[in-house]
């Protein structure tokens, strides 16, 4: 069995820049590890995922569906 323990998930998008920050759980400090034009964050003290960064969201959101594996 697999536990997932949902938190809150903060979308935050600009506009000028077309860019996606989605934070889950309160916005927090972290370390950022890059993937094309995803930086992925994750805290520094457990490694778990705290937010995404979606660099040029609106060019991919209107590509085909992607398989995106992020390694926790």
């Amino acid at each position: 069995n697999i536990l997932i323990y949902m938190k809150k998930i903060i979308f935050d998008y600009d506009e000028e820049a077309d860019v996606l920050y989605v934070s889950f759980g309160k916005p927090q400090k972290a370390i950022v590890e890059e993937k094309g034009n995803l930086a992925i964050r994750k805290n520094e003290k457990t490694g778990e995922v705290v937010g995404v960064t979606i660099l040029d969201f609106l060019k991919y959101a209107k590509q085909k569906p992607q398989k995106i594996e992020i390694a926790v």
